[in-house]
């Protein structure tokens, strides 16, 4: 019997690639002044370059773009400042995200969330989801000491969920990171089809959140007519 759904954040829940465009467009005009002597889709287009679908720290992204723009009215750290406060007022969901987790809670599943990243900035995006409320239990990599695909970070959370892997699912983006890090502790692992990658070796792909919840509906069937 299914109990849990776990979940990665970002592209499985935040739609990370619209809100970096959101963000880095906006950051643009709000820092006009001093950043405006550089081609708007100039700067937007390296930074995004840059970023690697978040895969590079900004630190090092805004290092780059200073240097290679010579800019000399404004630091790297304060334009990374700009987007550690910043980011937050950008985070675009994926469709039925609301929609998905009610669903889920309204099947009394527990839901919890391991997602790689830094503590505050990840809790922060969270927060301004308006999700947080839904989940049991959320573990961010930099607060644990430990990130995906450990698995001691998939353990951790099933621990804290008090579950077994084989009452539980996970789902994320990353097929490496997130669906073969679920597999090996014995977790169902499903896919949220990403561009990026060609496929993924998981139990289910989806496309749309609206999908999951009749994934487990399956499984819960398939694992009552096993019994």
């Amino acid at each position: 019997m299914i109990k849990a759904a776990i979940f990665d954040l970002d592209g499985t829940l935040l739609d990370r690639d619209e809100s970096v465009k959101l963000f880095i467009n906006r950051q643009y005009d709000r820092l006009n002044k001093l950043i405006g002597h550089i081609p708007k889709e100039e700067y937007v287009t390296r930074f995004l370059e840059l970023d690697n679908r978040g895969y590079v720290w900004k630190d090092k992204v805004y290092q780059q773009l200073v240097d290679e723009f010579n800019l000399t009215e404004i630091t790297w750290e304060a334009l990374l400042q700009d987007y550690i406060s910043e980011f937050k007022n950008n985070c675009i969901p994926f469709p039925n995200l609301i929609e998905m987790l009610e669903e889920l809670k309204s099947k009394n599943l527990l839901l919890g969330m391991i997602t790689n990243g830094y503590g505050q900035f990840q809790m922060d995006n969270i927060i301004a989801l308006d999700i947080e409320k839904y989940f049991d239990i959320i573990l961010i990599s930099e607060w644990e000491g430990i990130k995906k695909p450990d698995p001691r970070i998939f353990n951790k959370a099933l621990e804290k969920l008090q579950v077994s892997a084989n009452e539980s699912i996970f789902m994320g983006d990353h097929p490496e990171n997130d669906v073969v890090g679920a597999q090996k502790v014995g977790m169902k692992g499903i896919w949220k089809q990403d561009f990026q990658w060609e496929n993924a070796h998981a139990d289910y792909i989806v496309d749309d959140l609206m999908e999951l919840p009749s994934i487990i509906e399956k499984l819960r069937s398939l694992k009552s007519r096993v019994g």
